[in-house]
């Protein structure tokens, strides 16, 4: 039976209850330790990310003296750098379709429901360190294999064919295969989630409809995974288009990229101009920013069915 109360009289067993003016102080010190989290990440980015690009974009409009110019940027526009940019395009093109083809065969075999368990994991882990084998030893294993006098190359020499199509030491061509041993790794551990997110259920459904794989995966698979498809070899691209070191260890002060000519235009004997540099490494930037876009938008889509 209840029973009455006083007024003015707070029952010893009541819930407390914080006012709005007691609740604000605790609000402001867990968001100050929200922020204190990530501290270390944001000083990290802004030293070593946003500093560095905007002094390059400074930098870029520039002269030597400290002076304000467009000079640096009209010069990019030259043919000379503009082949540049064509040749790093060109070479960033091949490097993506090749890793995206291969990648998207190799990700599909090992996730298939009839592939051994220890496939996939054995897989995963070599492309996880491959994905990381880059730079001056990645150059000098294909040079010792691939290139002008390479163990393969004078093997298939001997029995009269020539692998000169694919040196990379000299074609671009080559130069795509070389930067596909971590560039097809990569592809592939980007796709395997991709490919686990295809539900069960819609293989099945097609399948009741008649449908057999290969219909499957013209009308239902594929469609849903272009855009990721697409995504990762976006990023490939944009991995390949800003690689350096494993270009100039193949070919030294004599290649047609854009980063091997930033490096000349930096570091070179004969030719030192870092103005100019910072125009072509600003021009580099709004395609990497461009392809970001893309990508985001992209990844959007594919998050439509992917989840």
């Amino acid at each position: 039976m209840a029973t009455a109360q006083a007024p003015g009289v707070v029952r010893a067993d009541a819930p407390a209850t914080t006012t709005g003016a007691g609740a604000r102080p605790a609000r402001r010190r867990s968001g100050g330790l929200r922020w204190l989290g990530v501290a270390p990440l944001t000083a990290y980015l802004a030293f070593f990310l946003i500093i560095p690009a905007g002094e390059l974009v400074v930098d870029a409009f520039r002269t030597p003296n400290g002076a304000f110019t467009l000079g640096n940027i009209s010069t990019i526009f030259q043919a000379q750098y503009l082949s540049s940019f064509g040749a790093s395009l060109e070479l960033s093109a091949l490097a993506a379709l090749f890793g995206g083809v291969l990648g998207l065969l190799a990700a599909s075999a090992i996730v298939h429901p009839s592939a051994p368990r220890f496939i996939r994991s054995s897989v995963t882990t070599f492309s996880g360190m491959a994905a990381n084998f880059a730079g001056v030893p990645l150059a000098f294993a294909f040079t010792s294999t691939l290139g002008a006098t390479g163990v393969i190359t004078v093997a298939f020499r001997h029995a009269g064919i020539s692998l000169a199509a694919i040196n990379p030491n000299a074609t671009t061509l080559g130069l795509a295969l070389v930067y596909n041993y971590f560039e097809f790794p990569l592809m592939l551990l980007l796709l395997v989630p991709a490919l686990d997110g295809l539900k069960r259920e819609w293989r099945e459904a097609a399948a009741n409809l008649g449908a057999g794989g290969f219909t499957y995966w013209r009308t239902v698979a594929f469609p849903i995974l272009l855009p990721s498809l697409l995504g990762t070899m976006v990023l490939l691209f944009g991995g390949a288009f800003s690689a350096y070191a494993t270009a100039y260890a193949l070919s030294g002060s004599t290649g047609n990229l854009v980063t091997e000519l930033i490096g000349n235009l930096t570091n070179g004997n004969i030719t030192v101009d870092p103005q100019l540099a910072y125009a072509l490494a600003l021009g580099m930037m709004v395609i990497i920013t461009l392809l970001m876009v893309v990508y985001y938008l992209l990844q959007r889509r594919a998050s439509r069915w992917l989840r």
